[in-house]
């Protein structure tokens, strides 16, 4: 690979500068790493993976290396690698968090290989590509990073963007940089795009050849419930009525126990199934629900909710689909923290009736429509969660109706798999 100046020249200042600033900051990435072990969200015996050095030997044959970042990216892209997988094509998956390595190690095929992503650092990427040498690289929805693509261009790699968004917010943070984005965009050989909106933001910031397939989100098929789990968790529960608070941030718990302590006046025998979305929280939910004065149980030191057991924590990873098969009414989190929403298809894939906040930036195509559609329902006022609820369970026949609609809608927006793969064909195909 060449590194040096006339690509550097060809640059516009911002990038160049970008670049530059990553090589200063070298120490600040270990720092951050750092910080990211104290607080659980990196795996101290993966660590050189961080910093582009690779902790596997590379498969032989011609490799398509596929970058998500985090659960939703990852579980998206899972049947597009196995589509891969099963035409000869070795694939290295990269993400950035544990819960989605987790999530890779159960449900990779044979024949796809996972890593850490390595910080946006020139001198990281020109480590990463020497060892593991793609013939093609695959981002998903939103990674963007211009020390990545730089190498990528460098090493001779194409780059392709699948279910890719661009949400209004960052669509307006990146068109303030004029060329210095076009130049980043311009990088990616084919941009395909969630929606027509993302074709459209993504073609104006210098994407060259924008297809729009449709969302990969809808292709997803949600990992399997243990049988044996599910079924011991439903006997636990008997009879009790349930609803699911899924995939909390902070601030999210504490909606979630307000909205119970109000429900339990009118049904003292209600169970909240509350589950954190991150790993480094579940203490601190256990303490939050403790101090609210319910009595709790948790999955990871083999609890079943007995009688006695108000709030059941899902303090375990990769069984969401556990808690969704055992329940009917879902406030789907993510909606009222600044995180940009969680994917609403697993959660409407186990014929549950959906409630969400307003803050969905992530994936505010799927839920605009679900809202217009009348297939899910949204909240404005967090304070009024508990109203929600509680009258999904006290209308059976009304609940029902939305996770009907919720289901026939996932099924109507499937194919987007098909198409992609198509409009990949030719990278596919060709020779490296």
């Amino acid at each position: 690979m060449n590194w040096s100046g006339v690509q550097m020249a060809e640059r516009p200042l911002l990038v160049t500068l970008y670049l530059l600033l990553a090589r200063v900051c070298t120490p600040v990435y270990h720092l951050l790493h750092l910080s990211r072990l104290r607080g659980g969200k990196d795996d101290p015996t993966r660590r050189g993976e961080r910093f582009g050095k690779a902790s596997v030997a590379r498969p032989q044959g011609k490799l398509i290396w596929v970058h998500a970042a985090s659960v939703g990216e990852t579980n998206s892209i899972l049947p597009l690698i196995e589509s891969l997988v099963a035409r000869g094509l070795p694939v290295l998956l990269t993400t950035v968090t544990r819960t989605s390595a987790e999530i890779a190690e159960k449900r990779l095929p044979d024949g796809a290989l996972h890593q850490y992503a390595c910080f946006d650092h020139p001198s990281y990427w020109k480590r990463f590509l020497d060892h593991w040498r793609p013939a093609l690289s695959i981002m998903v929805e939103s990674e963007i990073w211009p020390a990545c693509f730089e190498a990528l261009k460098m090493a001779g790699c194409p780059i392709c963007l699948v279910n890719g968004r661009m949400s209004d917010r960052s669509f307006r943070n990146w068109s303030k940089l004029g060329k210095n984005a076009h130049h980043v965009f311009g990088s990616i050989n084919l941009a395909l795009a969630q929606s027509p909106a993302d074709a459209e933001r993504l073609a104006k910031l210098g994407c060259k050849h924008v297809e729009q397939p449709g969302n990969l989100k809808f292709d997803a098929v949600p990992a399997r419930a243990d049988r044996s789990a599910v079924e011991a968790l439903r006997q636990a529960i008997a009879e009790r009525p349930i609803w699911l608070a899924a995939l909390t941030h902070p601030g999210e718990d504490e909606i979630a126990v307000q909205a119970h302590a109000a429900l339990l006046k009118a049904n003292p025998d209600l169970l909240l199934i509350l589950v954190p979305r991150h790993p480094a929280r579940f203490d601190t939910v256990e303490r939050l629900v403790e101090e609210a004065g319910f009595k709790s149980q948790c999955r990871s030191r083999d609890h079943l909710p007995d009688a006695s057991a108000q709030v059941f924590i899902g303090d375990t990873l990769g069984e969401m689909s556990i808690y969704y098969d055992v329940s009917k009414v879902v406030f789907l989190a993510g909606s009222f923290a600044l995180v940009g929403g969680h994917n609403p298809v697993e959660a409407a894939s186990f014929d549950c009736a959906i409630v969400t906040g307003p803050k969905v930036a992530n994936a505010r195509t799927i839920y605009r429509t679900l809202w217009d559609e009348e297939v899910t329902l949204r909240l404005d006022d967090p304070q009024e969660l508990h109203a929600m609820i509680g009258g999904l369970l006290d209308d059976p026949e009304r609940c029902e109706r939305y996770a009907q609609r919720a289901k026939q809608f996932i099924e109507t927006e499937r194919g987007a798999l098909d198409r992609s793969l198509a409009l990949l064909a030719p990278y596919l195909s060709s020779e490296k």
